[in-house]
């Protein structure tokens, strides 16, 4: 098995089945892949929805770490890649991860959305990513699966598990940059606000660089 996709959810009905669809479409990775659907307590359909598709079905604890964890011990691919529900792959990613030099990277992400300045948030998300060496899970991250246990999975914490697990990847490899991007859903920004999502997540991103808790993060983030 040359991949494992992990796909962390909960309450994810509106968008698991078309995130599976996607990935099942071409046929000629299907011998290469397993998809780990690991939920944390859906009280909707999703875990339905994942029953009408050939993927392994985790339940896990609450907390996209945790989640993602349980999906790692159970993976049998080379190549361990963490997707959210909402994000599309783009054509060719597995020859594009499998060219890549280093033990661990990311995609960088294109919004669904239209408003132009989505187009702004995208390109500084993608720079600073690359500059930092510091990925997000919205940009599809991949490690070896050896080098992921070596970093002993992500840090279980309440929020900014990419952040963190990055800081520990790039202290011993730098990440592969793959400009090809994942299109990942704007819905967050559109329901909340462009400007003020803006502002919250560098927000929270700098409260986390200065040392605030992750448990207290969580609470500014999810209210």
């Amino acid at each position: 098995m040359q991949f494992s996709i992990i796909i962390p959810t909960l309450n994810e009905s509106g968008a698991l089945a078309f995130a599976l669809k996607g990935l099942l479409a071409d046929i000629e990775y299907l011998s290469q892949i397993e998809i780990i659907v690991c939920d944390g307590g859906s009280d909707d359909d999703t875990l339905e929805q994942a029953r009408g598709f050939p993927v392994q079905i985790i339940n896990a604890q609450r907390g996209r770490a945790s989640q993602m964890n349980a999906g790692a011990q159970q993976a049998l691919g080379d190549w361990l890649l963490f997707l959210h529900a909402d994000t599309r792959l783009p054509s060719g990613w597995m020859q594009l991860v499998q060219a890549s030099t280093s033990d661990w990277g990311r995609f960088d992400v294109r919004l669904s959305g239209r408003h132009w300045l989505l187009r702004l948030v995208e390109r500084a998300m993608n720079l600073r990513s690359c500059r930092t060496a510091v990925a997000t899970g919205d940009q599809a991250m991949f490690f070896r699966n050896d080098f992921f246990q070596r970093l002993q999975g992500f840090p279980e914490i309440p929020l900014m598990e990419d952040i963190a697990i990055s800081k520990n990847a790039r202290a011993l490899a730098q990440p592969a940059c793959i400009s090809q991007p994942v299109i990942t859903s704007s819905r967050r920004w559109e329901k909340n606000g462009i400007i003020r999502t803006i502002v919250l997540m560098w927000w929270l991103r700098l409260a986390y660089w200065m040392g605030v808790k992750p448990a207290t993060l969580h609470r500014w983030y999810y209210g």
